[in-house]
């Protein structure tokens, strides 16, 4: 029982994760322009002291305003994105509900994590967007798999676990 909470823990933190960065991708003009307000505040010293991640992000913004203006359907890309988000974390409940039987969910998991470091590394460049941002996108895969793996363990223990009586009953049958 401990092992399947353990799995519960990590599973709820991962689908957690995945809904706030679905959910976000939706108001992206708001999100940006908040974020930038903020850079720009007077108490903040973010222009002195990080001038390149606020041109940058100056420069996001202005894009998500100007495209938006222009050419409001692009945003139907990121609303694809973030919906993309809360049906993959809908994928979820089956592990949740029975972990060693949808472990692969897990391992699917797992895999997309580990692909968003090529996706960055490649996109990225191709996209202009700066080595130090390629990090950022890159760390959801690298923080994403952590509640992974440690759900993927309990899940193999809860397998060997579950595993052990059938075997005890087949072998009594045998006898």
């Amino acid at each position: 029982m401990r092992d399947l909470t353990r799995i519960r823990f990590w599973l709820v933190l991962f689908v957690i994760g995945l809904d706030i960065s679905g959910v976000t991708a939706f108001p992206l003009e708001a999100e940006s322009g908040l974020l930038v307000r903020i850079l720009h505040a007077s108490w903040s010293p973010a222009p002195e002291h990080l001038p390149v991640l606020v041109d940058f992000l100056d420069r996001v913004h202005h894009g998500i305003v100007e495209t938006g203006r222009q050419y409001p359907f692009m945003a139907y890309g990121t609303d694809w994105l973030a919906f993309a988000h809360l049906v993959i974390a809908v994928a979820f409940w089956g592990p949740y509900r029975d972990p060693v039987r949808n472990i692969w969910v897990v391992h699917f998991g797992m895999i997309a994590c580990v692909a968003v470091i090529p996706l960055a590394l490649i996109a990225g460049p191709v996209r202009g967007i700066p080595r130090w941002w390629q990090l950022i996108d890159m760390s959801f895969g690298v923080f994403g798999i952590v509640p992974l793996f440690f759900a993927e363990r309990a899940i193999r223990r809860l397998a060997k676990q579950e595993a052990a009586p059938a075997a005890d009953r087949e072998q009594q049958l045998v006898s």
